[in-house]
């Protein structure tokens, strides 16, 4: 079973005073229903679960009333003895709440009425022509937190390696000390498995059972799949090929050299008026994240970004190595990268940083200047550069040459290598990443 970050977080929600509905919003596949029902089988005396996607009728117990009695006379009409209500014993589970917009409206009365604990999941929460919007969203009345798919943190746990291990980690990047050769080459080839399996659950747990890496890749072009039948179902019918074909891009966006996301990718005379919907949908849904361009290096980096200049990354590092040509898998095992490199590794640092919950900002000065992202990290802007191996730092030194310009005066290069500084510049593998928490 793997272990995920997210099950303390229902901890603490669950021993919080007074706690509202819950809402666990992330995009399909990404393990919600099997992380919920986890923590709510091991922490309630009854668990109640109905599931709207594959059994659209339960939503007829929403139907009529909204009084939680007569909800709870109907749910235990259509389950039987499935569904035990008791006062402060019982949580009930509301899978795929979106398919039932009524069920999210009544979160503020089983709220008001306080007798059993609710939680909601939800692949398709707001987007954009879902079609089943609720008359009233519950604010103020549901707490929602976001879960995406395994960390690399969390890929470390399902490969066996120890708290104790993490925490040398730790030390080596506070103390700013290699980190001891055996670990750091060990560190190396966990991090390559991680970008092309990703963190998918289905498919760490395949991987972590069988190494088969051509099963690994099946898995995940399934799941690409069903990311492109949920845009054609699930879509405004003027909006279904283009969000296809934004999603579609997305390889083509990270392979230029200038990798700012450019809607003439997309289709030749493709207009941003036409696409912008489109792509958001595409994030709205939990699948790419944006990283926007700043405006200047100075916090706070959301008050200083570009809305209408961003790079589109994908959310899971995996499912985007699987939309490649067959094979690139392989090479990236083998640490055979050629020129595509940059795009992988920056998806790589996304991935990470999107899952600690960070948001994406880069740098990009029409003069030449470039930096691959920019962070808040011990209460400074900081910049980060991602090198799959060996590479200067022409643009990170210039920056820092210039503090009177830039204000900016850390910088960390991620890169194949061990840790190390010079100067105002910290080295660190790639696979610290993970561990750049401060804020």
């Amino acid at each position: 079973m793997l272990k995920r970050k997210i099950e303390q977080a229902f901890i603490d929600w669950k021993k919080a005073e007074n706690h509202k509905p819950l809402i666990v919003k992330g995009c399909r596949q990404c393990g919600k229903t099997f992380s919920v029902l986890e923590f709510a089988r091991k922490n309630y005396k009854n668990v109640v679960y109905l599931n709207f996607y594959e059994n659209p009728d339960f939503a007829a117990a929403f139907a009529d009333s909204l009084e939680i009695d007569h909800i709870i006379m109907m749910v235990s009409a259509l389950l039987g003895s499935a569904a035990v209500f008791e006062a402060n014993q019982t949580i009930l589970v509301l899978d795929e709440i979106q398919d039932c917009p009524e069920a999210r409206t009544a979160l503020k009365f089983f709220h008001l009425d306080g007798r059993f604990d609710v939680i909601g999941t939800g692949s398709l929460l707001g987007v954009k022509g879902y079609g089943k919007e609720p008359k009233s969203i519950p604010v103020g009345s549901e707490t929602v937190i976001d879960m995406y798919p395994l960390d690399f943190e969390e890929f470390l746990w399902a490969n066996g390696i120890s708290e104790p291990v993490i925490e040398l980690l730790k030390k080596c990047l506070k103390e700013e000390a290699p980190v001891p050769t055996a670990l750091h080459n060990k560190m190396r080839q966990l991090l390559l498995q991680y970008i092309v399996v990703g963190g998918m659950p289905d498919v760490v747990q395949h991987f972590i059972d069988s190494r088969q890496m051509d099963e690994v890749l099946r898995l995940q072009r399934d799941i690409v799949r069903s990311y492109e039948d949920d845009m054609i179902k699930y879509a405004e019918k003027k909006d279904k090929p283009r969000i296809r074909e934004c999603f579609l891009s997305i390889p083509r966006q990270l392979s230029k050299e200038n990798k700012k996301f450019q809607y003439a990718v997309v289709k030749k005379g493709a207009a941003a008026s036409k696409y912008t919907g489109s792509l958001q949908w595409i994030e709205d849904a939990g699948i790419i994240s944006k990283c926007h361009n700043l405006s200047i290096t100075e916090l706070p980096l959301d008050g200083n970004a570009e809305e209408d200049v961003f790079k589109v990354y994908m959310c899971d590092c995996g499912l985007f190595v699987s939309m490649l040509e067959d094979g690139t898998q392989f090479d990236i095992l083998q640490g055979k990268l050629y020129g595509y490199k940059g795009a992988i590794f920056e998806n790589l640092i996304a991935d990470i940083f999107t899952k600690m919950g960070r948001k994406l900002y880069y740098f990009h000065k029409d003069s030449g200047l470039e930096v691959d992202f920019v962070i808040r990290y011990q209460g400074e802007c900081t910049l980060i550069e991602v090198k799959a191996s060996t590479g200067n730092t022409k643009s990170t030194k210039t920056i820092l040459n210039h503090p009177e310009k830039y204000h900016v005066s850390k910088a960390i290069k991620l890169g194949d290598y061990n840790v190390g500084r010079s100067e105002r510049l910290l080295t660190l593998p790639l696979y610290m990443a993970f561990l750049l928490l401060e804020r």
